[in-house]
């Protein structure tokens, strides 16, 4: 096969990504026409975002590199198998989201954050600890995107991996340092609609030069054609191997990701479930014509060495030279728009619920925010740059981190009487003994000890929080 690197020159590439920054820039200053300065407009676009710009944004931060690589690895090397268990979660993890979406913002008309609520509603140790883990998922969730976003580069110009991934983060910065998260959510909607269209020129496109659906068919199985049936035992092996984790750690994703709770909070109310429910749809055309392209693959029998880059192999292997170019634009804009939303989420909480900090009065909350999307993009970077970090370890790792607080977060919304105590401890114990217990089992190949730190990840928390509940009842009886 024709190396794929051939197609574009260093210096092709780095015109594309700077037309790509410079572009959404300027969509940035078209819309926004004045330097934001106020706390709720760069924060929350004064709380008055319609449902379609929402539903664009959400279905476009919720895109993130594995949703543009997975999809087609998981067709290609796991069949029906693979895209069922990595897609299904994606989807159904927003339709969830909806209803608590919107309770919050009913609990808390004016709030801005969820480690902000869980301080109202506990302590101060209860936000800390929220913070802890929004932070922390914001960190990983960007250094996969430079990773993804990187490696897509480098595969398809040569460039250097560091000043790829500098250059990503930057674009992101750039717009978002200016506009907050109307910037982001205005850039999300441009973003979604270009990777729709690139998608519904491409995907058809492939299909026609490969030979049709009987192609895809063929690949339904994967490469080695053991997995298209779901009931299988091979599937069932998928199933347990990576369809318990990755379920686990993406039904807690919109639970665990300030990004939704910021856009929930600057929703108008009654377009909040609207929003969410429209989201998932079009999030879901994205993946699912991705993994076409991998099930082609695999009906063809193509050997690819660098299965994480099957779609864009299956692309510069059927179709022209230059649809390479809107396929980068498509990659790029689905990382990017990933990466601004964290920069807003970590911004909301740096310039809300750090702004009451005691002896801390030389920064306005806006200068606190911009600078905590800085200190961001440096740690993301850093951590995309480790030598030997691959996609799918830092996914599943941020994935199985905000399943920490998936139950105790669900049941702060539902009821009124758990202890602080118990949600604190709770939290802290799935930190300290099912992450690590998974984060060995994950990166040492060992699949049982996987599933079991995912497994108490989440459970543990909820756990303790239900025994206390139920103690409590008891007790009263």
């Amino acid at each position: 096969m024709t190396p794929v690197n051939s197609l574009f020159s260093p210096i092709t590439g780095l015109l594309l990504i700077l037309a790509y920054g410079l572009g959404a820039f300027a969509l940035t200053r078209l819309f926004t026409q004045r330097r934001v300065s106020s706390k709720q407009d760069f924060l929350l676009a004064d709380r008055n975002l319609g449902t379609w710009p929402a539903a664009f944004s959400i279905a476009a931060t919720w895109i993130w590199a594995p949703a543009l690589f997975l999809a087609s690895e998981k067709a290609y090397t796991q069949g029906l198998a693979g895209v069922f268990w990595f897609i299904a979660p994606n989807v159904a993890c927003l339709l969830l989201f909806a209803p608590f979406a919107a309770r919050i913002r009913r609990l808390a008309p004016e709030g801005f954050t969820l480690s902000g609520y869980m301080r109202n509603r506990y302590s101060a140790r209860v936000q800390i600890i929220y913070q802890i883990q929004l932070i922390g998922l914001a960190i990983c969730s960007c250094g996969v995107q430079l990773l993804a976003g990187g490696a897509v580069i480098v595969f398809l110009t040569g460039l250097p991996f560091f000043p790829v991934t500098l250059l990503l983060m930057l674009i992101a910065l750039s717009y978002s340092l200016f506009g907050g998260l109307r910037a982001s959510v205005q850039t999300d909607l441009a973003q979604m609609i270009l990777i729709l269209v690139v998608i519904l020129l491409m995907v058809p496109w492939v299909l026609l030069k490969s030979g049709g659906l009987d192609v895809v068919m063929q690949g339904l199985g994967g490469i080695t054609g053991q997995f298209s049936n779901l009931f299988s035992h091979e599937s069932l092996g998928v199933a347990w191997s990576f369809g318990i984790p990755v379920t686990i750690g993406l039904l807690a994703g919109p639970f665990g990701d300030q990004s939704f709770y910021q856009r929930a909070f600057a929703l108008q109310e009654d377009r909040i479930k609207p929003a969410f429910f429209s989201a998932a749809l079009l999030f879901a055309l994205v993946p699912l014509s991705l993994a076409l392209l991998g099930f082609v693959a695999a009906g063809q029998q193509w050997q690819i060495s660098d299965t994480q880059m099957v779609n864009i192999a299956t692309v510069a292997r059927l179709l022209p030279n230059w649809m390479m170019i809107p396929v980068a634009l498509m990659l790029l804009s689905g990382l990017i728009s990933t990466i601004d939303s964290n920069l807003c989420a970590v911004a909301s909480i740096a310039g809300h619920d750090w702004t009451s900090l005691k002896g801390d009065k030389a920064r306005t909350s806006l200068d606190r925010s911009r600078l905590s999307m800085i200190l961001l993009c440096c740690a993301a970077l850093v951590l995309a740059n480790l030598p030997g970090m691959k996609i799918l370890y830092l996914f599943l790792f941020y994935g199985t981190l905000r399943a920490s607080t998936l139950l105790p977060t669900i049941m702060t919304l539902l009821r009124d009487n758990i202890p602080e105590p118990n949600v604190f401890f709770g939290i802290l114990c799935a930190i300290l003994i099912g992450l690590p217990l998974f984060a060995w089992g994950n990166f040492n190949g060992l699949v049982l000890w996987k599933v079991i730190g995912a497994l108490l990840t989440v459970g543990i928390s909820g756990a303790i929080a239900v025994s206390y509940t139920h103690l409590r009842a008891h007790e009263t009886s």
